[in-house]
């Protein structure tokens, strides 16, 4: 054997090592691992169907695909009406990953409730917009603490975490801190946003306008309290 075939010889089996060992080791989409689960985190998104969910005015615009959540059509939203915590969340930690298209506007409501035809009444929205005309960016507190700068770029996977404990709420995207929120008594709203309060709820997803996409997956709850 020559030195360029001792090489391959060399060579191959560890590139079918490291290629197996890389298959192992990526976590599958819309899993737990077994230290989530240790934890007490709980999946609300199966990745197969939309059971547990139910959406409002046009139930169309939410599909699954390839694993995602799919959002795409008109105005419509997305409730969690399923079993886990009774889809009822005071104190929480909330994971979600999305991705935008341009000029897409979605957001994520949190202590909100099923409303069967217009913009939830109840509860706060963290928006989702990386280049939609309306300044108010992903992370922030939508008409509450809205958030200015651009954190992701369309197109690209990002996490938004949200985290609700006592009257605080913080929001994270991709680790970076972008609210850090303390709700105080009696606040002040603007007119229509006056039942933007922290009183428990369930989630919701937006489909903001038929020419908004975002696509979610791995969507997943651990219960605070």
């Amino acid at each position: 054997m020559n030195k360029r075939q001792l090489l391959q010889a060399t060579l191959i089996p560890l590139a079918l090592l490291a290629g197996c060992n890389a298959m192992t080791t990526t976590p599958q989409a819309n899993t737990l691992s077994p230290a989530e689960q240790a934890e007490g985190w709980q999946l609300l998104f199966d990745g197969r169907t939309l059971d547990g969910w139910r959406a409002s005015d046009q139930p169309g615009t939410f599909s699954v695909k390839d694993g995602e959540i799919v959002v795409h059509g008109p105005r419509s939203h997305l409730f969690y009406v399923g079993t886990v915590a009774q889809h009822r969340f005071q104190d929480f930690e909330l994971s979600v990953e999305l991705k935008t298209w341009p000029r897409a506007n979605s957001g994520v409501y949190f202590h909100t409730e099923w409303q069967a035809v217009g913009w939830p009444a109840k509860g706060y929205e963290v928006q989702v917009n990386n280049s939609h005309s309306d300044p108010s960016r992903t992370g922030g507190l939508w008409g509450v603490v809205d958030y200015p700068e651009v954190t992701a770029t369309d197109g690209e996977w990002q996490t938004l975490t949200i985290r609700v404990q006592g009257q605080r709420v913080i929001t994270r995207i991709n680790g970076r801190l972008i609210v850090d929120y303390t709700e105080p008594p009696n606040p002040p709203r603007a007119q229509g946003l006056e039942q933007r309060l922290l009183k428990g709820g369930t989630f919701a997803l937006q489909g903001h306008d038929p020419g908004s996409e975002t696509h979610f997956r791995n969507i997943k709850v651990r219960v605070l309290r």
